[in-house]
């Protein structure tokens, strides 16, 4: 069974994880977990212990562009398991652990214009924990599946499904959508992206329960 942890607890592994070689962590977790905010602020905490300690990778730079989307007739599915370069992704990650390479550009994805920028970000030779985070990580079917086994430590952040719902709603009203156009993303992409995330990933090493008012991660405290 998976142990539970919090961000102290997943600080305290890190710094003293064995030997010098690149770390690579999976934060997992179904959309409105709150896993970006959970890495974000692991990447502080270790970074304000040494600083170039630690780096972020979003999954979300891979996604799929919208024209790209609209080609496939997937653009109402954005953020599905199928709207991603997958390959892209494990290449970037063989990347991150060959030590023969230099500084490393990785795309961020822009949320407010919902577009994949590329080389937004270096992650430079000296960083020596990557957290990388996103929904689909450990997700146990093709494509997906070969990149369990690419990280040294596999984290879920979790939350119940009225925290899902209402943070995802606050989400997308934050970003000017419409009822109907926060109705139809929540409950017909996201809820259901979620639910695969929960019944179809590998089990990690440990669960983060992420309930609480997220702002509450910067206190370290178990939960948000």
């Amino acid at each position: 069974m998976p142990e539970e942890t919090d961000l102290a607890d997943l600080e305290s592994r890190l710094l003293g994880w064995p030997g010098k070689a690149r770390v690579l962590v999976a934060i997992a977790g179904a959309p409105g977990a709150g896993k970006s905010t959970v890495a974000r602020a692991l990447v502080e905490r270790l970074n304000a212990a040494r600083a170039g300690l630690a780096a972020l990778l979003e999954m979300d730079g891979y996604h799929y562009d919208d024209r790209v989307l609209g080609a496939l007739g997937r653009q109402a599915r954005k953020g599905a398991p199928d709207t991603f370069d997958v390959g892209g992704l494990r290449h970037m990650l063989t990347r991150l652990r060959d030590p023969r390479e230099g500084a490393v550009a990785v795309p961020v994805f822009d949320r407010e214009i919902e577009i994949a920028r590329a080389g937004a970000a270096l992650i430079s030779p000296g960083v020596r924990f990557i957290i990388v985070e996103g929904n689909y990580l450990l997700l146990d079917s093709p494509p997906w599946a070969d990149l369990a086994a690419m990280f040294d430590l596999r984290v879920m952040v979790t939350a119940s499904p009225e925290t899902l719902r209402a943070r995802l709603v606050k989400r997308w009203r934050d970003l000017g959508y419409d009822p109907d156009e926060i109705r139809a993303k929540v409950e017909n992409n996201d809820l259901p992206n979620g639910q695969l995330i929960a019944e179809g990933s590998v089990s990690p090493e440990l669960l983060f329960p992420n309930d609480e008012d997220v702002a509450d991660l910067t206190s370290g405290r178990m939960g948000s």
